[in-house]
């Protein structure tokens, strides 16, 4: 019995399966800083055999993992490439700044990919006055761009383009399991056209905490010293990896229920005038402009709690992400009732 979670704001919001709990109390545990924790050694091997790379880090956010895989690939002063909206460039506190000492070089992408022509463009020449550009950062699925995925041909012309400038690639694949379901790829297809990638465990898979980065043995190495750095070193870290391995093993296909309850919740809202749909709805988030309703996004909020649900919005700009925990019968129970609450417009 899947556990009710009527909660819309972000799949991060997702309860551990009652596998994972049973995994939590009973796993082999060690010093995982002495490489010594079974269970935490066997989800870095599982992550890399998935996703096709030498080696695995288990790291406790999505963040502290792409922070690990940036300062990894680059030098202080370099230059790194990013999607403008990306979420390494907006919603990471500025550690790239702050602890690689790095400018970043932001482009604005199609639907969060960026163009290779616009990958050219954007690498330094080799020139006294310019930091030299060293790493280009993929996200997929892109957030801001509404949960779109990356398909391996967009990933293998921009990897293309990168490696004739011997730069590094990273892919924030925080959501990049999405992305294979909803392409109906092996998830190796996309990863290939990256040197590193930084997958969350803590997301639409359901484990309460933690991401994983792989990569080459060399990248790893590095990104493992890196993560000690910042406080990331994890004693008897086997109770919270042990989840972590269900979620890799067992919850990547039933995704593709979260991009069916999306689509279903995208056709409802486009019939409720006044809302406006904002992107493509390929996984798991609907983005939606409330303008039309006069509406704020905290008096969106406040509707969707009278229904018993989380919602909210920035502006007139609301982010709906479903997840493990909600269901068809839910989203269509969400529809009825909302309709009922928009104002007359």
């Amino acid at each position: 019995m899947v556990e009710k979670n009527l909660d819309f704001r972000s799949d991060t919001v997702t309860k551990p399966t009652p596998e994972m709990w049973k995994a939590i109390a009973n796993a082999p545990i060690g010093d995982d800083v002495y490489r010594e924790d079974p269970t935490v050694n066997k989800l870095e091997h599982i992550a890399a055999e998935i996703l096709g790379k030498e080696a695995g880090l288990f790291v406790t956010s999505g963040t502290q993992g792409n922070a690990v895989s940036v300062l990894a690939h680059t030098e202080r002063g370099d230059e790194i490439i990013l999607e403008a909206r990306s979420h390494i460039y907006l919603n990471e506190v500025g550690g790239l700044a702050v602890m690689g000492s790095l400018m970043a070089r932001t482009i604005k992408g199609e639907l969060g990919w960026l163009k290779p022509e616009d990958i050219k463009t954007a690498i330094r020449r080799d020139n006294i006055h310019y930091p030299p550009t060293s790493l280009l950062c993929v996200e997929n699925t892109h957030n801001s761009a509404g949960g779109i995925p990356l398909t391996p041909e967009q990933l293998k012309a921009d990897w293309n383009v990168a490696k004739d400038y011997d730069l590094g690639v990273h892919m924030d694949g925080a959501r990049v399991f999405n992305a294979a379901v909803a392409l109906g790829v092996d998830v190796k297809e996309l990863t290939q056209y990256a040197d590193t990638v930084q997958i969350c465990l803590s997301k639409g898979l359901s484990a309460p905490i933690g991401s994983m980065v792989v990569g080459t043995e060399e990248l790893v190495d590095r990104a493992r010293k890196y993560r000690k750095m910042l406080g990331g070193g994890m004693r008897q870290a086997g109770i919270i990896a042990a989840p972590g391995i269900i979620a890799l093993t067992k919850m990547v296909d039933r995704l593709a229920d979260d991009h069916e309850n999306a689509k279903l919740l995208e056709e409802g809202l486009k019939r409720i005038e006044g809302i406006k749909i904002l992107n493509p709805v390929r996984t798991n988030m609907v983005y939606i402009d409330i303008a039309g309703l006069g509406w704020t996004g905290l008096e969106w909020g406040e509707a969707c709690g009278k229904l018993g649900w989380r919602s909210r919005g920035y502006g007139t700009t609301v982010r709906l992400c479903t997840h493990y925990g909600i269901e068809r019968e839910d989203i269509v129970s969400f529809l009825e009732g909302i309709t009922k609450l928009v104002p007359m417009v």
